[in-house]
């Protein structure tokens, strides 16, 4: 999360530290520590403001960082804070479920939203004050009066879950500047505008190239554009009024975009991602003759291309995917005094979109450099035969950015295993862990011998059994011991039973299973012992031996638990 005032950039992540940069050259910004994760962060009028995983929102002056006390609690983590257009209060939103708005000059004046049936994804207020609009994990965007602490309209259009952590996008809303006419909310890979007072759907904005939802959208100073950050990495800047995208990035390392910020003078946008990273994009087109112009240069070149195949459809098809890069302005002739130039400046950079590049930089805390451009370099268009020549050959234009989508991908199915125990590929592991003892495996060049200790003594005294057989699986109860071990070429699968409280001398039976069919879980309960098969076959044994009953699963298992005359399955459908 971050903000921009001017010279200054805000930003705060999950180590719990808001840094104060003073610009993006900046290698030592100043550090405030808010807590063990800040979520939000805000600042207006010398204030700046935080939401922590300490579940309070805390206000420091700004710049000098000072403490200025704590505005609100909750009873879960703060998730997101915002400040009014005036700067005199602020609106946060919890894992609680609550949203509750706070006069910044008297904090114990408090309004509490209540309405949401899951975690506060974001806040943002009405710039004319009278409003206040809300996305949770519930699925549901609200639209809040203020004064009368009432819901105006819900509109359920998020994918619901339980928790921020793991939420498809933040939401993060934004209503636009100065008019405050629409209310713009990220839904899946579109942007949402809906009109303030009707409460209307109104209009969407969408990207051919946006495949991942959008995390978090912008407004411009100006409130006629509209930037957009995608889980997927892509920025997209959008005309409102047009509705035409003028602009797109592609995070060159394909990082969420997770924080927006404008610098109020209107050209320069940072951004933050979910690794930490700040970047910065300098000279966007912010002015309706840019936009107009970039359309048409658009459209003229993009019908060049294919004038050769198709003279009659160069109309049909059209994207915007910016000026073709002999045409653009960064790919002018360069003469000999304006290679000098490009030496002294080699920070301008060529988007993903072919258009003239605007400055860019990446910057994270151990102070790297990182673009998601390309950058231009005033060698490719030197001529070896005379270097001062005013002529450059033109570059073959760049292959235009379509989404590719093969479909979903299927999520493999878990696998078998056993409760209470570590992964089976660790030379020393626990087989199984629970309340009444655990058993250990060890497996290396010295030893392979399993080890059963209780927590109790009086139970029984430890045990160390040589593991000849390769048992990978185990169980323990108070009155036995059961280990199995997979088919291998030369052996079938085995279950073992130490049933160590029997009366008699004879404690110890194996079992042997048909060929081809292995044991995959098993589990001990009050006199009994059960293990779940690759031939979906469930099978009951008493701690003496005797198998009592066998009955098919209906799908392949996951694990299997018992206690006491009850026996849990879990399988797949």
């Amino acid at each position: 999360m971050l903000t921009f005032f001017f010279r200054y950039i805000v930003t705060c992540g999950s180590d719990g530290d808001v840094r104060i940069w003073e610009s993006l050259e900046d290698d030592d910004p100043k550090s405030i520590s808010v807590g063990e994760k800040a979520f939000a962060v805000a600042l207006k009028n010398g204030k700046l403001v935080t939401a922590s995983s300490n579940n309070m929102v805390q206000i420091h002056t700004f710049p000098d960082g000072d403490p200025d006390g704590i505005l609100t609690r909750f009873t879960a983590n703060a998730t997101h804070v915002a400040f009014n257009s005036s700067g005199s209060r602020i609106a946060a939103g919890s894992s609680d479920f609550l949203v509750k708005v706070v006069e910044v000059s008297d904090s114990s004046l408090q309004k509490t939203l209540r309405g949401h049936d899951a975690p506060v994804l974001s806040v943002t207020f009405d710039p004319k004050d009278d409003f206040l609009a809300s996305a949770g994990c519930d699925g549901s965007v609200v639209v809040w009066n203020i004064e009368e602490q009432t819901q105006i309209v819900s509109w359920p259009l998020l994918l619901k879950c339980n928790d921020v952590s793991t939420a498809a996008s933040l939401c993060r809303l934004a209503w636009q500047p100065r008019t405050a006419k629409f209310l713009a909310v990220p839904v899946e890979t579109r942007v949402h505008l809906y009109e303030r007072g009707s409460w209307d759907h109104v209009s969407t904005l969408s990207d051919d190239l946006l495949t991942q939802p959008i995390n978090v959208v912008s407004w411009s100073p100006c409130g006629k554009f509209l930037a957009a950050g995608s889980v997927g990495g892509v920025l997209t800047l959008w005309d409102v009024n047009s509705k035409l995208c003028v602009d797109r990035q592609k995070h060159e390392k394909g990082f969420t975009v997770c924080g927006l910020a404008w610098n109020p003078a209107g050209s320069q946008l940072a951004y933050t991602d979910t690794q930490g990273c700040l970047g910065l994009l300098d000279g966007l087109c912010t002015s309706t003759a840019d936009v107009t112009e970039a359309a048409k240069t658009a459209t003229k070149d993009y019908n060049d291309l294919f004038d050769d195949d198709d003279d009659d459809d160069d109309d049909d098809g059209l994207m915007d995917e910016g000026p073709s890069v002999d045409k653009s302005p960064a790919k002018k002739a360069v003469t000999g005094d304006e290679e000098e130039e490009d030496d002294d400046d080699d920070d301008d950079l060529m988007p993903a979109t072919g258009r003239a590049r605007k400055r860019g930089a990446f910057l994270d805390d151990e102070n790297s450099l990182d673009t998601g451009s390309l950058r231009l370099g005033h060698d490719k268009y030197e001529d070896d035969d005379d270097a001062g020549s005013a002529a450059a050959p033109p570059a073959a234009p760049p292959a235009p950015m379509h989404p590719v989508y093969n479909g979903p991908v299927p999520t493999p199915p878990q696998k078998a295993f056993q409760p209470g125990s570590t992964p089976s590929h660790l030379t020393h592991r626990f087989m199984t862990w629970n309340s009444v003892g655990i058993v250990r495996c060890y497996n290396d060049e010295q030893d392979n011998a399993i080890d059963v200790e209780f927590h109790d003594s009086a139970v029984h005294h430890a045990v160390h059994l040589s593991n000849t057989l390769g048992h990978s699986m185990a169980d323990l109860s108070q009155q036995a011991v059961l280990l199995a071990c997979r088919s291998t070429q030369h052996l079938a699968s085995k279950l073992q039973c130490l049933h160590f409280s029997s009366w008699d001398s004879n404690k110890d039976w194996i079992m042997d299973l048909p060929h081809g069919e292995d044991i995959m879980a098993l589990c001990l309960g009050q006199g009994w012992a059960a293990a779940a098969t690759s031939a979906l076959m469930l099978r009951l044994f008493s701690v003496g031996g005797v198998q009592r009953e066998m009955f098919s699963l209906p799908g392949p298992v996951v694990c299997v638990a018992g206690h006491g005359e009850q026996l849990l399955v879990v399988y797949h459908r």
